[in-house]
């Protein structure tokens, strides 16, 4: 159970990028949780990408502002430099890719990291890259990618499915949120929701979606809101 709750929210954004701080503003207003997966030796760093046709800032927050753009919230494990682990052959790089990453933003943030998502599209995961993080690396959760449509807690904690993924499933999240807070439960139910932040500004309007999705399921008396670590830990 969560905190003596049966039902919980959680969410997870990639990439550290400086649309983090409006998407915080929005969290914090309503009370709500999220963990952030950062890459240590990208921070600060410029760029932008293409997203359905959009052009959108992607520049990385600044390692001197990690601490204080992110409290209240968690930070954890992107890995050093975004790659696709299972294509990286030598199991110790894959385990420096996470650990150093983990022990830098310990550093970082004043206290220890143990959670994590796992960085790139495609097959960004499997079995020997999970079974090195679990046994090599002080990770203890670690998010893959794909979507469950479930409530129900994914049972791998180091290849862990979320819910929802916000860009893609924009379209039934306020109908999917509806039904879990009005779902009665006598096991743990989990909403995961995660994302990145530079997506809201493919369309201004959705950053003020958001806040009305926010506001839907915030305050229930009944839902736990936390971290990823809070919820699945």
């Amino acid at each position: 159970m969560f905190n003596g709750k049966k039902k919980a929210i959680t969410f997870s954004y990639d990439d550290a990028v400086t649309q983090d701080v409006r998407l915080i503003e929005i969290f914090n207003k309503y009370g709500l949780k999220c963990t952030f997966n950062i890459n240590s030796e990208l921070l600060g760093k410029p760029g932008e990408l293409v997203v359905d046709g959009v052009r959108v800032p992607h520049n990385k927050v600044n390692r001197e502002d990690v601490r204080s753009i992110y409290t209240g919230h968690e930070v954890a494990v992107h890995t050093l430099t975004h790659p696709r682990l299972p294509d990286i052959e030598s199991d110790a790089e894959v385990i420096r890719q996470v650990e150093q990453d983990r022990l830098n933003l310990s550093e970082l943030v004043g206290y220890e990291v143990i959670g994590m998502a796992y960085p790139c599209g495609g097959v960004n995961c499997n079995d020997r890259v999970a079974e090195l993080i679990k046994n090599n690396t002080g990770v203890k959760y670690a998010r893959a990618l794909g979507v469950t449509h479930s409530f129900d807690p994914y049972p791998d904690l180091y290849q862990y499915k979320g819910t929802f993924y916000s860009r893609r499933d924009w379209k039934i999240l306020f109908e999917q949120a509806r039904q879990f807070i009005e779902m009665e439960t006598d096991t743990p139910k989990v909403m995961y929701i995660w994302g990145h932040a530079y997506e809201f500004d493919v369309d201004p309007e959705y950053w003020n979606v958001w806040d009305e999705f926010c506001k839907l399921i915030s305050g229930r008396e009944d839902i736990f809101y936390g971290t990823n670590k809070e919820v699945l830990l």
